[in-house]
């Protein structure tokens, strides 16, 4: 499983043109669609236990199909990039404490259980003309609020342990300065509340709950600043090689793509769109969220890619 995080052994070589590595689409990707997934699990779970579920449009109850599909997505993303793709049922033979890779393996199982417990609170009414019985189990379910408690509180706790470990996945790889870090599981984790926040904003029916997930999207983009802050200044005052891991965002090759797409489209401009938005300045339009969303994709391409360009025995990074 190490082709995971040692994508391509030639990038140990600083003069391999960096760009190369964008073309490994399956990693950032995975890593997108899970935090993605994450951010929209710990949003409904939310909105479930606060009782937002009462709610006939509430968004809780469409969010559970689209991460579904979104995970599955990702885990075939994922699934495509492996170089022994039939051994992949041996990471559910055995649990290693210490490994990342485990981890994430039966967090990923664990998080279909609370997606179709979500599901089940209120079926759809294809899956009600296909399973007739499915009414009495969703009807059984919400009879109970303690049932509707735990579900929240599943969601939200699975959401952040599935979003914090894509961060961890990279961030155990000591060899690459740029992922060795331990705020990656924080930026990480922000940034898919942040992508899910605005995704599910986009589609929500519910005036209040559209315009909470705005004022919470604000939130998450200021977080993610600091955090971004907070990881060049850590590296900025470290040893040689994560100096030039840092420059390699900051004043290296790409550089233009992360204060451009990451930095200005991904967070500065949707943030000031939707602080003039909440504050009923300028209407509510699908630009901003669309920017942070391409924004969130466009991080986890920059990250993977320069992480492998980064190296400790390399002397120079450009």
């Amino acid at each position: 499983m190490n082709e995971l995080l040692e994508l391509t052994t030639t990038r140990n070589n600083p003069h391999v043109d960096p760009f190369m590595a964008m073309w490994e689409w399956q990693i950032p990707v995975y890593l997108f669609l899970g935090g993605l997934v994450a951010g929209m699990m710990i949003i409904s779970g939310y909105f479930i236990f606060s009782g937002r579920h009462k709610e006939s449009n509430c968004a809780c109850f469409s969010i559970p199909f689209i991460s579904l599909v979104f995970l599955s997505l990702g885990m075939f993303a994922l699934f495509l990039d492996l170089a022994h793709k039939p051994y992949v049922w041996r990471l559910y033979t055995t649990f290693q404490i210490k490994s990342p890779m485990s981890w994430g393996a039966w967090i990923l199982i664990l998080v279909y259980p609370a997606l179709i417990a979500n599901i089940m609170m209120k079926p759809s009414l294809w899956m009600l003309r296909l399973y007739p019985k499915l009414s009495l189990w969703s009807g059984k379910v919400n009879q109970h609020p303690f049932f509707i408690k735990i579900i929240g509180i599943s969601n939200m706790i699975l959401g952040m342990m599935l979003g914090a470990y894509t961060g961890v996945l990279l961030s155990s790889m000591g060899s690459r300065p740029l992922w060795n870090t331990s705020l990656l599981w924080v930026l990480f984790l922000v940034s898919g509340l942040s992508a899910a926040a605005a995704f599910v904003h986009l589609f929500a029916k519910n005036k209040a709950e559209s315009e909470l997930l705005a004022k919470a999207d604000n939130g998450f983009l200021v977080v993610e600043l600091f955090v971004f802050v907070m990881i060049f200044l850590g590296f900025l005052s470290s040893a040689r090689p994560h100096i030039e891991a840092a420059q390699l965002l900051l004043t290296g090759p790409y550089a233009p793509t992360f204060w451009v797409f990451v930095i200005g489209l991904g967070i500065v401009i949707p943030l000031i769109i939707q602080l003039l938005a909440v504050n009923h300045k300028i209407r509510h339009t699908a630009i901003a969220p669309i920017m942070v969303i391409v924004g969130g994709l466009v991080l986890r391409f920059i990250i993977v890619s320069a992480g492998q360009y980064s190296h400790w025995f390399n002397a120079h990074f450009h």
